[in-house]
C-alpha cells in the first residue's frame, strides 16, 4: 500500500516542470503588467528562458535514469514528425509573411469602407478583420494594421471607440482560428495529426453562426449612434492576390507547403512587379519573416523535450487519471479538452504555446474518449481562441490599447471587454456543437 502511495507521488511530481514554468512566467508577467506597471509587461518576460528553467527541473527529476538516457527521451519527443513539420511550416509561413507584407490589409478595409455606407462602418471592420486574419494568420498583425483605422472610423463617424477596437479585435480572432498559416493552426493539427482542410472545415461551421450573431449585434450597437462622416482613404488590392491564393488553396485542400510557396512565389513577383521592393530588400524581408517565427519554433522544441520526460516519469497518467475522474463519456471529455486548453492560455497568455503545451495530454484524452483527430484540433484552436480574445494582459488587448494611445486615445481593457461579442459567440456555438450536434466519425 505504501509503495503504491509512493509511486503516484512519484509520478504527481512529474508534473512540477509545468508548475514551475507557469509561476516563472505568470508570476513575472503579473509582477511587471500590474506591480512595475511596465508597458507589455507579461511579453518582456523571456518566455523560452521560463520553458529552459522548466526542462532543467524536469531533467532534475527521477535519478533512477541517467542524463544520458533522459537526452534520448527528449530527442525522441523532438523527433516525432508532427514536431519536425510544425517546424517547417512555421518557418515557411514566416517567409510568406515577410514576403507579401502587411499594408494590403489597409487596402482591403479602405476599400470596403469607400463602397459601403458610413452606417455599417463598424460591421465592415469586423468583416474586414476577419478576411484579413485569415488570410494573414495573425490576430495581432491585423489588429495592429486596423485598429488605427478603427480609431479614425470613431472619430470621424461618431461610433463608440470600444465598439470599434472590439470589433477589429472579434474579426481578428475569427482569421486566428480559421486561418491555414496561422501558429495556432498549425500547432494543433499537426499535434493531433489532422490535415488542415479538414480541421477548416470542423471550425468552420463553429466559427461562422458565431460571426454572424456577432454582426448582427455590432450592428444594432452601431445602429444607436450619431453618424458623421466616412473615412476615405487611397487604397491598393493588387497585394490581396497571394492570400487570397493562399486561402484558396488550402480550402481546397493542397498541401500546405506548395500553398504557401505559391503564395511566396506570386507574392515575390507581384511585389517585385509593382516596384515596392528591391530584390535585396525582398530577401531581408524574408529572413524577418523566418526570425519572426525563432520564439514560436524554440518553445514547440523545448515543449516536446519537457513532455516527453514528464510522459516517462508518468505526470501524464496522473492528469489524465485526474481528467477521467472529473469527465465522463466523449462529450464531456471534449469540454475537457477545450477546458485543459483554455486554463493553459489563461496561464500563458499565449494560445500557440498553450496548444503546444496541451498537444499532447489531448492526444490521449483523443483515444480515450474516442474524439477524432479534427475534433480535437478544432476545440483545441477553438477554446484557446476564446480565453485569448479576451483576457485583459493578451498580446491582442494590450496591442489594441497601445495602438489608440499612441493615437492619443485613452481606452480601457474592461471598456473593450463588454462589446466583444465574438469570444463569447464562439463559446455559445462551440457548446452547441459538443453536446447537441452528432461528432462524425473518420479522422
Amino acid at each position: 500500500m505504501r509503495g503504491e502511495y509512493m509511486e503516484k507521488r512519484r509520478k504527481s511530481a512529474a508534473l512540477l516542470p509545468v508548475g514551475v514554468f507557469l509561476i516563472f512566467y505568470l508570476g513575472l508577467g503579473i509582477l511587471f503588467e500590474y506591480i512595475m506597471k511596465i508597458p507589455m509587461g507579461f511579453y518582456n518576460v523571456p518566455i523560452v528562458v521560463a520553458f529552459l528553467a522548466a526542462l532543467l527541473v524536469a531533467c532534475l527529476q527521477n535519478r533512477k535514469v541517467g542524463f544520458d538516457e533522459k537526452l534520448e527521451i527528449m530527442g525522441r519527443g523532438i523527433g516525432d514528425k508532427n514536431i519536425i513539420t510544425m517546424l517547417l511550416i512555421f518557418l515557411t509561413a514566416g517567409t510568406f509573411v515577410g514576403v507579401v507584407g502587411r499594408s494590403s490589409a489597409e487596402s482591403v478595409a479602405y476599400f470596403m469602407l469607400s463602397i459601403i455606407p458610413a452606417r455599417f462602418a463598424v460591421a465592415v471592420l469586423f468583416v474586414v478583420a476577419c478576411f484579413v486574419s485569415t488570410a494573414m494568420g495573425t490576430s495581432v498583425g491585423t489588429i495592429t494594421l486596423l485598429t488605427p483605422i478603427a480609431v479614425a472610423v470613431s472619430q470621424t463617424s461618431g461610433f463608440s471607440l470600444a465598439l470599434c477596437v472590439a470589433s477589429v479585435m472579434g474579426g481578428s480572432m475569427f482569421g486566428d482560428n480559421l486561418s491555414f498559416i496561422s501558429d495556432t493552426t498549425i500547432a494543433a493539427c499537426n499535434g493531433q495529426g489532422c490535415e488542415m482542410k479538414d480541421k477548416f472545415r470542423e471550425n468552420f461551421w463553429i466559427a461562422l453562426p458565431a460571426a454572424i450573431v456577432s454582426l448582427i449585434l455590432i450592428l444594432i450597437s452601431s445602429f444607436r449612434a450619431e453618424i458623421g462622416t466616412a473615412v476615405t482613404h487611397e487604397y491598393n488590392l493588387t497585394q490581396i492576390i497571394p492570400y487570397v491564393l493562399v486561402l484558396v488553396g488550402g480550402i481546397a485542400g493542397f498541401n500546405v507547403f506548395l500553398v504557401l510557396l505559391t503564395g511566396i512565389v506570386s507574392g515575390a513577383v507581384i511585389m517585385l512587379a509593382m516596384g515596392q521592393v528591391t530584390p535585396y530588400e525582398m530577401l531581408a524581408a524574408m529572413g524577418s519573416g523566418v526570425s519572426g517565427m525563432f520564439e514560436t519554433c524554440m518553445v514547440a522544441v523545448l515543449v516536446a523535450a519537457m513532455c516527453a520526460l514528464i510522459r516517462e516519469n508518468g505526470g501524464f497518467d496522473v492528469l489524465l487519471d485526474v481528467i477521467h475522474r472529473v469527465f465522463k463519456g466523449s462529450k464531456s471529455g471534449q469540454l475537457g479538452v477545450g477546458i485543459l486548453v483554455a486554463l493553459l492560455d489563461v496561464a500563458t497568455a499565449n494560445n500557440t504555446v498553450a496548444i503546444v503545451m496541451a498537444n499532447p495530454i489531448a492526444k490521449e484524452m483523443a483515444d480515450d474518449y474516442q474524439i477524432t483527430p479534427r475534433k480535437t484540433a478544432s476545440l483545441l484552436d477553438t477554446f484557446s481562441c476564446i480565453s485569448q480574445g479576451v483576457i485583459p494582459y493578451g498580446a491582442q488587448m494590450l496591442v489594441a490599447i497601445s495602438a489608440v494611445h499612441e493615437l492619443g486615445g485613452e481606452i480601457s481593457a474592461f471598456q473593450i471587454i463588454p462589446k466583444l461579442f465574438y469570444p463569447g459567440m464562439l463559446f455559445v456555438s462551440s457548446l452547441i456543437f459538443i453536446f447537441v450536434i452528432p461528432q462524425k466519425t473518420g479522422k
